[in-house]
């Protein structure tokens, strides 16, 4: 007889799954501050944005896998601990060397907030709900890349960088006490042993699994490459400054929210397999809109920029559809092995982000024309890909 699962409290869902992104974001405007007071130049510091993907992904797996052993809760804890000891060591850092190993750490154990969480929305909630619950997840998780540079930003201004990072270790215990007196544990079944080469290849052979690690990987990919390049659109091009940007940044993710909230809006009426087509579509036109825009030519004036804003929403609108259902589809095959499963599919897709960023990094080259056309060439892969999945609806 299986054991009744509490739900945990949806505040504390959205906690858990929103500060990895705050702590990835939160430091980015004190990178020349960080620079100067470590005395090292801005590529090696860069690299701190790096490693904390790279540090992303490795913690996924291994908190995914560690948490069919010892149950979610524990690994949720555990992880949360190890992301206040990384943070910690930032605020100590000395050296840039230091703050690239910290920087790991940090990531490492922030991966848990992602990774388990979806573990335990999957287990814990069923069938529609489940994708009503990851769309306000969602919802939340597109307001957190924007919120991190702005709390960032300010306490860096009136304290110093090394406040930026005390604030994530003081952010880490309160997490790690709500958790502890709040978080129960869903895992139904005791794992006595789970062949990780064996769900790999339950993984691979799953055409779905690679439509949905590619879509989900592309949504978030092109999300980040935005926040990327924005920057050098508006600031240099449009000449505003970079307090304005910060606040313009929030008002960019209230599209993602809003695509998030019509998906949950959509869900009674339409399968959750329709909207991610429709998300993606979306996303082809606000590309393509972008893409005419800016190759038709325009000017720093505000007309334009508002009209590159209206595109850009349309683009993000579309994402915000998109990602929570595919989180909510991509394992339902695989209840009985949820936390490795999750754990490969979470180390592949991340991959995927990190493959996408790192390409709008390599073709960045002042030009306005760039990003258009490399989100225009995603998103038709993502229409294709996600009319596919329709059809291998199982």
């Amino acid at each position: 007889m299986q054991r009744k699962i509490s739900n945990p409290s949806i505040w504390l869902l959205i906690i858990l799954v929103g500060f990895p992104q705050i702590s990835e974001t939160i430091y980015t405007p004190s990178l020349p501050d960080i620079a100067h007071q470590l005395g090292a130049s801005n590529n090696v510091i860069q690299l701190t944005l790096s490693i904390y993907f790279l540090g992303f992904a490795f913690g996924v797996f291994c908190w995914g896998r560690l948490s069919d052993f010892i149950g979610r809760r524990p690994a949720m804890l555990w992880g949360i601990l190890v992301y206040g000891m990384g943070s910690l060591g930032c605020y100590l850092s000395g050296s840039a060397e230091w703050l690239l190993v910290s920087r790991f750490i940090q990531a490492f154990g922030a991966s848990t907030g992602s990774v388990v969480t979806q573990t335990i929305l999957r287990e814990s909630i069923d069938g529609a709900k489940r994708h009503a619950v990851f769309a306000q997840i969602s919802a939340a998780l597109a307001f957190t890349p924007a919120v991190g540079p702005l709390l960032g930003g300010w306490v860096d201004q009136f304290l110093g960088f090394r406040a930026v990072f005390l604030t994530l270790v003081l952010m880490s215990a309160a997490i790690l006490a709500y958790t502890w007196s709040s978080l129960p544990e869903t895992r139904v079944k005791t794992v006595s042993k789970i062949n990780t080469l064996s769900v790999a290849k339950r993984l691979v052979s799953d055409r779905r699994i690679w439509g949905f690690g590619f879509l989900i990987g592309a949504t978030n990919g092109i999300l980040f490459s935005y926040y990327a390049e924005a920057p050098f659109i508006f600031i240099e091009f449009f000449g505003m400054s970079p307090g304005g940007f910060g606040f313009f940044g929030i008002f960019v993710a209230i599209s993602s929210i809003l695509g998030a909230m019509l998906s949950k809006k959509l869900l009674p009426r339409l399968q959750a397999e329709q909207i991610i087509v429709i998300g993606t579509i979306i996303t082809m036109l606000g590309a393509l809109c972008l893409t005419v825009l800016v190759v038709g030519g325009i000017d720093a004036t505000i007309l334009h920029m508002v009209l590159l804003v209206v595109c850009i929403f349309i683009l993000l609108l579309g994402i915000g559809m998109a990602i929570p259902n595919c989180l909510s589809l991509a394992l339902n095959q695989y209840g009985d092995v949820l936390g490795t499963a999750g754990a490969i599919f979470g180390l592949g897709y991340y991959v995927v982000v990190s493959l996408i960023t790192s390409g709008m990094s390599l073709l960045h080259n002042g030009s306005l024309v760039t990003m258009p056309l490399y989100f225009l060439g995603l998103a038709v892969l993502m229409v294709l890909v996600s009319k596919r999945l329709v059809g291998y609806k199982r």
